[in-house]
């Protein structure tokens, strides 16, 4: 038996390159690793506005203003937009079967991550310094 006889792939599929691109498997650590960050974050950012719930707004100001909260603050952030697109992206590429569309739509949720992100961290930075 030749090495062809094995390939089960349509002739025309494997004329024009179809097939695995070898790179679904980062892309799902990626997401697989930004969702337990996001899981650890998510409950330290959580406990911290329940410690807040009774606070005024200075003394909320001054929690948000200490280094490892501010840090922490916008490593949730980050991880939360990134994550984000990570599943966005996937969902795009599963469910939209026009090239032009689902290439406008990624670049806009990128876009618009980026955006959404830096407008977080410069909020953080912006408390955490006191500008």
């Amino acid at each position: 038996m030749s090495a062809n006889a094995k390939d089960l792939r349509n002739p025309l599929k494997r004329a024009r390159g179809f097939g695995s691109a070898q790179s679904g498997v980062g892309h799902w650590w990626t997401q697989r690793i930004t969702a337990a960050a996001l899981v650890l974050l998510g409950l330290w950012f959580v406990i911290t506005v329940l410690s807040l719930a009774h606070a005024d707004y200075a003394a909320a100001k001054a929690m948000v203003a200490k280094p490892w909260n501010a840090l922490l603050l916008i490593l949730f952030v980050a991880t939360m937009f990134w994550h984000a697109v990570l599943g966005l992206q996937v969902v795009i590429e599963d469910y939209v079967h026009t090239r032009w569309k689902e290439v406008v739509l990624l670049v806009a949720i990128k876009f618009l991550a980026v955006l959404g992100a830096l407008a977080g961290v410069l909020a953080v930075l912006r408390i955490a310094l006191g500008v």
